[in-house]
């Protein structure tokens, strides 16, 4: 269950067991009040992503929410876009997993400032966790900002962080059904990015069918397939990168 949305709370479900009819009358109230609360912490969380998005227009900053299934392969993406443009932009990233600081070692070893933010029981990043990693950061300008959330398509769609756009990641191992089955965080996304394309001849996974499943659900998305072992591939992903930072920054 997730602290702060609420997903998975038993004031979102509705039971019909008893035949009188104050349960029906309380269970709408609880119904109510759950609605009421989560969209006060929206709001509360509105306030704090745009106080994020004044820090990234002071530098003109490029910050990036990068959200997918756990083992979609945000990380060894980030990695590699270190490795080879570490050089020509300032990189930080913020990772946010429930536990560990594993991510974070592995992108400090890329060579790129990271601060870990690990969230609990909670299944997702919020402007208020994120406004506080920065403080931990040294935000240059026309530097990159990757926001790499917590691995799960769902609560993470509800929350703004500040960022300029969200990029979505789907490897090919999960199957191309997947933003049928998630369509509000595909929805939200500015870019998709179709990852390890490199295991295509070992896999049943239709490519062009998850190409058409992202534009049914959101027809105006940029859409990449790509593999880290692919440097043609990877080119289209740091080319968007570069036009995202002068439309964006």
């Amino acid at each position: 269950m997730c602290v702060t949305c609420g997903c998975g709370d038993d004031t979102n479900t509705h039971h019909h067991h008893h035949n009188h009819d104050h349960t029906h009358h309380h269970e709408h109230h609880q119904h109510k009040d759950a609605v009421n609360l989560e969209a006060e912490i929206l709001a509360e969380n509105k306030q704090f992503a745009n106080q994020n998005r004044l820090l990234f227009k002071s530098k003109n900053a490029l910050a990036l929410n990068l959200v997918s299934s756990p083992g979609s392969g945000k990380t060894t993406l980030l990695e590699e876009t270190i490795k080879q443009l570490s050089k020509k932009h300032k990189i930080n990233v913020i990772e946010g997993d429930q536990h560990t600081e594993l991510d974070a070692d592995r992108i400090r070893k890329a060579g790129a400032n990271a601060y870990q933010i690990n969230t609990g029981k909670a299944c997702h990043l919020d402007g208020h966790m994120v406004g506080h990693a920065l403080e931990h950061l040294d935000i240059d300008n026309n530097s990159y900002v990757f926001i790499e959330n917590v691995g799960n398509l769902i609560c993470p769609a509800l929350f703004d962080l500040g960022e300029h756009a969200k990029v979505v990641l789907i490897s090919v191992t999960e199957g191309e059904d997947k933003p049928l089955k998630y369509p509000d965080m595909f929805l939200g996304a500015e870019l998709v990015i179709i990852t390890k394309t490199d295991l295509l001849p070992y896999l049943k996974f239709d490519l062009e069918q998850c190409i058409t499943n992202i534009q049914k659900i959101n027809s105006k998305a940029k859409i990449i397939p790509l593999s880290v072992n692919d440097p043609n591939s990877l080119t289209n992903w740091f080319n968007w990168l570069a036009t995202a930072q002068q439309f964006y920054a």
